[in-house]
């Protein structure tokens, strides 16, 4: 690579690691604190006017929580998503995107059929509430979304969206295992996903 191209190249990095920072509100001295860089250099890795390495990227892909490649821009161009299935409260959970940074966050999941099916007397799932919006559409069966003092039983080909500060709960309505496709926030994704995991939900990703 000669000078000009490496030029180019540390310039056009520059600029995405300051639109990354700008992006998330942050400050040069924010940032700073955060990776116990120094204001200057991240100012100078900003212009291009020095060359970042790898005790740079680092702790601003930490601090930025992003994947090295997704930091620099370094991903081949493939634009298919390897998903890893896992489990959580009873659901099987597929990811359809693969930036963990801020951001909607999007999933295939799967409910089991219950053990016995449910009648007027099943208690109603447990509901939880948090920031944000959250977006539903029932590939197959039948799903059932306790949302306030309402009980909503959609089908295949129903779409549902809401104001997750409402209280809501999810449970399979049929006699089948019922999937659906749901996009998060980061922060429903977090009360979903990562709050209060069990033993075998843990085991499961093990």
């Amino acid at each position: 690579m000669g000078d000009d191209e490496t030029a180019q190249v540390m310039t056009s990095l520059g600029a995405r690691l300051r639109a990354i920072r700008q992006a998330r509100g942050l400050t040069l001295g924010r940032l700073g604190a955060a990776t116990g860089i120094s204001v200057s250099t991240l100012s100078r890795l900003e212009s291009g006017l020095r060359e970042p390495g790898l005790r740079h990227l680092l702790p601003l892909a930490r601090a930025h929580r992003l994947p090295l490649d997704d930091l620099v821009g370094s991903r081949t161009g493939d634009p298919r998503v390897h998903p890893r299935p896992f489990t959580r409260h009873g659901q099987m959970w597929v990811p359809l995107t693969r930036n963990p940074g801020d951001g909607l966050h999007a999933y295939k999941q799967i409910l089991p059929a219950p053990a016995t099916p449910r009648t007027a007397s099943t208690p109603r799932p447990a509901q939880g509430s948090h920031e944000g919006h959250e977006w539903l559409h029932v590939l197959s069966g039948r799903l059932l979304l306790a949302l306030g003092d309402r009980d909503l039983v959609l089908t295949a080909g129903e779409t549902a969206e809401f104001d997750t500060r409402v209280p809501h709960g999810l449970a399979n309505a049929g006699e089948r295992p019922v999937e659906w496709l749901a996009l998060y926030g980061a922060q429903g994704e977090r009360m979903h996903i990562r709050v209060r995991p069990t033993r075998a939900d843990e085991a499961d990703e093990g």
